[in-house]
């Protein structure tokens, strides 16, 4: 997480958002970790774009 807590939830937002764009997966611990985050950012959204299909 960045030292600066007023950027925690735009980290986070932008770490989920590359997750989902490439369909990348997150493991129990990594997913709990996340919730907890995302509870402390009641006005964040996260909006991705799927990336390309390789063919």
């Amino acid at each position: 997480m960045p030292p600066a807590r007023d950027a925690t939830c735009t980290y986070a937002t932008d770490w989920v958002t590359a997750k989902l764009r490439w369909k990348l997966t997150t493991d129990p611990t990594e997913a709990r970790a996340l919730r907890t985050i995302a509870a402390g950012c009641p006005d964040a959204t996260v909006t991705f774009t799927p990336a390309p299909s390789p063919h």
